[in-house]
């Protein structure tokens, strides 16, 4: 199979890699796309992506010969996959191999958020230690009662890593998962209430957008603490920053936010907060990892048209 391959939002580094391999172009944005789309369009074969810069349906209908796109990263939510799935396009993620360094930011965000990590910081780096010599408590991790909203790759691998702190696991899937040493609470409103930290490890998309909403927010209660590395569609952020702001809640770490990279100054401005700039699986390693299965993914479909890891709704008769 050949064709030219089209890159969408990928890093620069990324592209000169697909170039030294592959008839590559690169889709511009602003007024030149549609020149660029009528230049090219007609010869596109398969698309390469990011899970921050998807590819959406009015692209692809633009695309008449694109086949596959592959996906630099395990959410594919930015990626109309309804679309692709009813045009036969297959689309590809790179899961497993993301898995231990989200679950590594999510355990390191939630340490920073109750004990306060970057606030002690600022502390000492505005000098004023000398001045006020007792900096205040925070709250003690090991022990606390955890809730993961999501028991998948990633939600068991941040349980895994909580269970060495000797904290107790309760965990919220869409059916029970077998053979965990963990309590299974039957909805997030009822994990919320049984814990006094919710770590938020579920996919985004239509399916769990706005999953922790108000009531599940306010169930956690003002000595509650909220870990999103999700995605921020799956936490309602108005009421968030409502309860942060007002006592209900006692802090958050968040990695994921609703209108990336727009953070509001809400939650800039506050001291309960510990804010990451979507940086879960930004590690030297894993970056690489993920485009080395992306291009696996890439070789695979030019070849023969099979991917490695098709994501569940394209993947019937694709998968090797």
């Amino acid at each position: 199979m050949t064709g030219r391959v089209l890159t969408a939002g990928l890093p620069s580094a990324a592209v000169q890699v697909l170039r030294s391999r592959y008839d590559v172009v690169e889709l511009p944005g602003g007024p030149d796309r549609d020149g660029f789309l009528a230049e090219h369009a007609e010869t596109v074969t398969a698309a390469v992506t990011t899970s921050v810069s998807g590819l959406d349906a009015t692209l692809m209908a633009r695309l008449p010969t694109l086949g596959a796109v592959i996906n630099i990263g395990v959410g594919y939510d930015a990626i109309d996959v309804g679309y692709a799935t009813e045009h036969g396009i297959v689309v590809s993620n790179t899961p497993d191999v993301v898995t231990d360094c989200v679950a590594d930011t999510a355990v390191g965000l939630l340490i920073d958020t109750l004990r306060r990590v970057p606030a002690a910081d600022r502390f000492v780096r505005d000098g004023l230690w000398p001045r006020q010599p007792q900096f205040p408590p925070a709250t003690k991790v090991s022990g606390r009662r955890v809730g993961i909203l999501g028991l998948g790759r990633i939600g068991a691998a941040i349980a895994t890593r909580l269970t060495a702190f000797g904290c107790p696991i309760t965990y919220h899937s869409r059916s029970p998962v077998p053979d965990v040493p963990y309590t299974y609470a039957e909805s997030p409103l009822a994990l919320a209430r049984a814990v006094e930290v919710l770590v938020v490890a579920v996919s985004g998309g239509a399916g769990t957008e706005n999953l922790v909403d108000r009531a599940v927010i306010e169930a956690l209660g003002p000595q509650g603490y909220l870990i999103n590395v999700a995605r921020g569609s799956v936490v309602d952020e108005q009421a968030l920053i409502d309860l942060l702001s007002g006592g209900g809640l006692a802090g958050a770490g968040l990695d994921v936010y609703a209108d990336e990279p727009h953070v509001p100054e809400a939650l800039r401005k506050s001291d309960n907060v510990v804010l990451l700039p979507h940086i879960g699986s930004a590690t030297t390693e894993t970056r690489t990892a993920m485009l080395e299965l992306a291009l696996r993914n890439l070789d695979s479909y030019l070849t023969d048209g099979s991917l490695l890891t098709p994501v569940p709704e394209t993947a019937g008769g694709h998968q090797k």
